[in-house]
């Protein structure tokens, strides 16, 4: 573009002067100040810590850290001595006296008690076979109305046709219940004739004995007069 306008400006005045043209020159870039280069610098790495010429630094290596050292085998501890439970039998005391020995009680097995079987009952002496003859409307109990027994009285009644019972302070008739017992007659006759309570407890508490024998109660225990 500046050739072209030379020409023009040629072309219109010949014995015009062509202006030479200039080089404009860029003022010299200001000198760095040292703190910029110290700021700015390619050095970024943290100072060190604790300083060179700190007295921490000086104490530090005045100090020998001392070397680890390594145990040889000997040195180290030896293993625990083998046990010797395979070696012992059951129920005698090793020469070492370990505190690891089973107690003697331990080495026999626990008594078992004694299982009171269950006695095969008749056909027709069932649970359900007792809960529908309570329900037949039977007099099961085999009086008119409740009564107050004695021992006296109740000492009366202890024979396979007429056996009662008292549980609890409540007299009942087992004598129709005598079948039916799962343990069987025989069991059940042990508690005829006197009070039942402590025998019955012991063998089955979880039984609902006022359920059971609901419509053989006779009456209530008294003392004598």
């Amino acid at each position: 573009m500046a050739s072209y306008l030379r020409n023009w400006l040629y072309s219109q005045n010949p014995t015009a002067d062509i202006p030479s043209p200039t080089t404009e020159t860029s003022p010299p870039a200001p000198e760095e100040d040292d703190d910029a280069e110290t700021v700015h610098g390619d050095d970024d790495a943290p100072p060190a810590f604790p300083a060179i010429d700190s007295a921490q630094r000086a104490s530090q290596t005045s100090r020998a850290e001392p070397v680890p050292r390594i145990l040889t085998d000997a040195q180290l501890m030896p293993p625990p001595p083998p046990p010797s439970l395979a070696s012992r039998r059951p129920g005698v005391s090793g020469s070492s006296g370990s505190s690891l020995m089973v107690p003697p009680t331990t080495t026999k097995p626990p008594l078992q008690p004694a299982k009171k079987g269950k006695v095969a009952l008749a056909p027709g002496h069932g649970p359900l076979d007792w809960a529908n003859l309570k329900k037949s409307g039977q007099n099961l109990r085999g009086t008119d109305t409740l009564m107050r027994v004695t021992p006296s009285m109740l000492k009366e009644h202890r024979t396979r046709d007429d056996a009662w019972s008292a549980f609890s302070g409540k007299v009942y008739n087992i004598t129709p219940y005598l079948p039916y017992h799962p343990g069987g007659e025989k069991e059940l006759m042990r508690v005829a004739g006197r009070d039942g309570t402590k025998l019955f407890a012991s063998t089955h508490a979880w039984v609902n004995v006022d359920y059971m024998l609901d419509e053989c109660l006779v009456g209530f225990m008294v003392p004598e007069t």
